[in-house]
């Protein structure tokens, strides 16, 4: 008996062997593997295996009050997979009408390029071509159309199913949408449509609380970054202002220190024309009381020459103290760098330069300084600079020098 035992046990043991391997043990519930678990549901790997946990938990009897929250969110979570489903499910439909429509597309490609080859083979056996290829080549040539032809025909059979299934679905389509249709639909279908619309609509109310206090954190937000920037604006206008107001105040005393230089110079051409004035008077005078004086002397020679050498010399003390008016001390010492720049400009330009060209050197130095600035300056200082004319005619040009190192051995 032990013999015929251990050989009814030999294909018991085989058997169990080609048998598949049994599923896993189920987990025993407890509130960290149904944690565990409601995030296996939202995982769509990993869905199948979840779903199968959750339905054992139920059938053992693992629902109770205590529990009942979380296997009603667990269950909630298995209802939003249907709506994953039916997306993936409409993703496959999109997928198999578009690679539909490329078959179809390539199908009517190769149909077009049959017709084309047969439309070969027939202008081929047309006899002013026919006449001209051998018995075997108007043979294969003939073989070849009728093998065109038949794969032609049955390409072209093929896409009018294609198409003539096509059409059959649209009516169909339309048939679905008659009214008689619609009363068949499954109530359970419905509610179960219902209830997803209702939890779609709870959790688009809940977003929508969600995005109001996040619009009303954004309007607070937006008000102080608009006060902070209502402020900075106005700093900065302000700011803007007071920079406006010191350079509108230094450009008033800019123009008033040259309204008192013009002020000045105003003053000693009075006081050189009242001179002028007066020494013409006198001489006036002299040279009338001298006329006298020759008419009754009769010493006409000796006298217009001592008249003239009179007069001569009384001009040349005018020119001098003239000289000496205009070549007073400087005003500033801005004037002083102007003079020394000057100097060191015309003395590497023994040969003089015009006004324009001077100019035009102290602008890159003082882009504020004026032409007649500068020719004022020079002509009050004649010791150290001279003008000179040079040219003739159309090409007569006023040059400045300096003289300084002349006017220092007359002094």
């Amino acid at each position: 008996t032990g013999k015929a035992g251990r050989k009814s046990g030999g294909p018991s043991r085989v058997w169990d062997r080609l048998r598949p391997p049994s599923p896993p043990a189920i987990m025993h519930y407890s509130e960290h593997e149904a944690a565990l678990l409601a995030e296996k549901l939202k995982d769509d790997s990993k869905f199948s295996e979840a779903i199968t946990v959750l339905l054992s938990w139920i059938e053992r009897g693992e629902v109770n009050r205590r529990s009942a929250n979380q296997f009603y969110s667990m269950v909630q979570s298995a209802n939003s997979h249907v709506r994953r489903l039916m997306n993936e499910k409409a993703t496959h439909e999109q997928e198999m009408e578009e690679a539909k429509e490329n078959f179809k597309n390539a199908l009517t490609g190769i149909l077009t390029q049959f017709e084309q080859i047969v439309a070969v083979f027939n202008a081929s056996t047309r006899q002013k071509a026919w006449d001209h290829f051998s018995k075997a080549q108007r043979k294969n040539i003939d073989i070849w159309r009728k093998h065109s032809e038949e794969l032609r025909n049955a390409q072209s059979e093929q896409l009018m199913g294609i198409r003539r299934e096509e059409e059959m679905e649209m009516s169909d389509d339309e048939n679905c949408d008659s009214p008689t249709k619609k009363m068949r639909v499954d109530e359970s279908a419905l509610a179960a449509q219902a209830y997803a619309l209702k939890e779609e609509n709870d959790s688009l109310r809940w977003q929508l609380d969600a995005y109001r206090n996040e619009v009303e954190l954004l309007k607070q937000e937006k008000e102080q970054l608009f006060r902070t920037e209502e402020n900075l604006t106005k700093d900065q206008q302000l700011q803007f202002l007071q920079q406006t107001m010191q350079g509108m105040q230094q450009q008033l005393l800019t123009i008033q220190e040259e309204l008192n230089n013009k002020k000045s110079e105003l003053e000693q051409a009075k006081e050189e024309q009242s001179h002028t004035q007066a020494l013409l008077k006198v001489l006036q005078e002299q040279l009338k009381g001298t006329k006298e004086l020759v008419e009754t002397n009769g010493h006409s020679h000796e006298d217009s020459n001592e008249i003239n050498v009179l007069t001569v010399a009384l001009a040349n003390q005018d020119r001098e103290n003239n000289i000496e008016k205009r070549s007073q001390g400087l005003k500033s010492e801005k004037e002083a760098l102007l003079i020394g720049i000057i100097s060191t400009f015309l003395h590497v330009h023994p040969f003089g330069a015009n006004i324009e060209y001077l100019w035009s050197y102290m602008q890159q130095l003082d882009s504020k300084i004026s032409a007649n600035e500068i020719e004022m300056l020079l002509m009050r200082l004649p010791r150290m600079f001279k003008q000179e004319f040079t040219g003739v005619g159309a090409t007569l040009e006023k040059r400045w020098k300096l003289c300084a190192f002349e006017g220092i051995k007359t002094t």
